[in-house]
């Protein structure tokens, strides 16, 4: 969606938040793929707040620091396939009579002023048809498609275009985030849906796929960042230590024994899980709440019949928080995996990116496989 040029150009994938970017380069090799070139690099509070940039000098100078200092093969190319955040994109699955590529052009943008809280005017707008059951839930027979609009302001859309062009890429496409993470972990049409969440550094996203197209997506206010500006203050340690501890204990660990940390400071194992009690249970609420709509009549009123989630695919730094799998699986009654971007990648064993890391290029790496035009 939102391409502005060509795909058969050389590109790489730049994932883009408020705290760190990140950036993915693949090539084939034969029927594989080979992951080329990668890299992170934080992103100072204030440059870019909920998705709005603020700076974009300062962003233009971080992403050229990204790409000088990428890992693996110097990124040569000037192409670039970027990522669009969530918050500020409006993605749905609407109904429209069974019509003519033509004709659907012109009908969706008259139907998506209805659906859309902004002026469509004022946004970008993009459609896919997506392939479903043509039997709606009385069983008769539907004389009508279901079609993903997916909407971004201009002015949104516009400043990250003028950011890239000052770093000196040249975009071919934008995505926003969810589109990105869902083809790095879904390679095959499922029939029954399943559930996706991305915890990242500034934001959770959740995302609803099935067939062969996201049905639903939301933005969750809990992050890894406050996952640890939370330890921080509750155990008196900066931010780094913060992190550290997360890493080390996660949530796993509820026994109440006393340790000496090498931080420095005296750490009772639980405390972690204790702390983190209730930005978990604000996530997990809010997951249930989107579950349960999903699964509503109101909004799957195409399906022959009401199509449960199967499972939840976790992915995002915060996946690799130790007894997160488990918790999530305990607390939504659903089986609960964590996700393999590497899939389909021939050197997924590359020392430099191992599984753990491999979850914070989620997005990355779809956006990557986009500019291989791998959908």
């Amino acid at each position: 969606m939102f391409e502005s040029l060509n795909l058969k150009k050389e590109a790489f994938g730049l994932d883009v938040s408020d705290l760190s970017l990140k950036i993915a380069k693949l090539k084939k090799s034969g029927d594989d793929l080979k992951l080329e070139s990668f890299g992170c690099e934080k992103i100072d509070q204030g440059i870019i707040k909920e998705g709005e940039i603020k700076d974009q000098k300062k962003l233009a100078e971080i992403i050229k620091k990204s790409l000088k200092n990428a890992c693996g093969k110097k990124i040569k190319t000037k192409y670039v396939v970027a990522s669009l955040p969530e918050e500020k994109a409006f993605l749905q699955v609407i109904k429209m009579p069974a019509l003519s590529e033509e004709e659907l052009k012109s009908a969706v943008f008259y139907e998506a002023e209805n659906y859309i809280p902004m002026s469509i005017n004022d946004v970008y707008l993009d459609f896919q048809p997506v392939v479903s059951s043509n039997v709606c839930s009385c069983g008769a027979v539907e004389e009508n498609q279901e079609i993903l609009i997916a909407a971004i302001p201009k002015k949104i859309a516009d400043d990250y275009l003028s950011c890239l062009k000052l770093a000196g890429l040249e975009p071919i496409a934008f995505e926003v985030e969810s589109q990105a993470i869902s083809r790095a972990i879904i390679k095959e049409k499922l029939e029954d849906p399943v559930a996706i969440l991305d915890l990242g550094e500034s934001r959770t996203i959740f995302v609803v796929f099935c067939g062969g197209s996201i049905r639903f997506t939301a933005s969750i206010p809990i992050s890894g960042y406050l996952f640890k500006k939370i330890i921080a203050q509750d155990l008196g340690v900066d931010m780094e230590k913060a992190e550290t501890l997360i890493a080390r204990y996660g949530i796993k660990e509820r026994m109440r024994i006393r340790i000496k940390e090498e931080v420095g400071a005296e750490i009772t194992k639980g405390e972690i899980f204790q702390a983190l009690i209730p930005p978990l249970i604000d996530m997990v609420q809010q997951v249930k709440k989107y579950m349960d709509f999903y699964q509503s009549p109101s909004c799957q009123v195409m399906s022959k019949k009401i199509k449960k989630i199967k499972k939840l695919i976790i992915c995002g730094g915060g996946a690799s928080l130790k007894g997160l799998e488990n918790l999530l699986s305990l607390e939504l009654k659903s089986d609960v995996e964590i996700a393999a971007p590497w899939t389909g990648i021939a050197n997924k064993q590359n020392p430099d990116m191992p599984m753990e890391k491999s979850l914070k290029y989620a997005t990355a790496l779809g956006l990557a496989r986009r500019a291989l035009n791998e959908e």
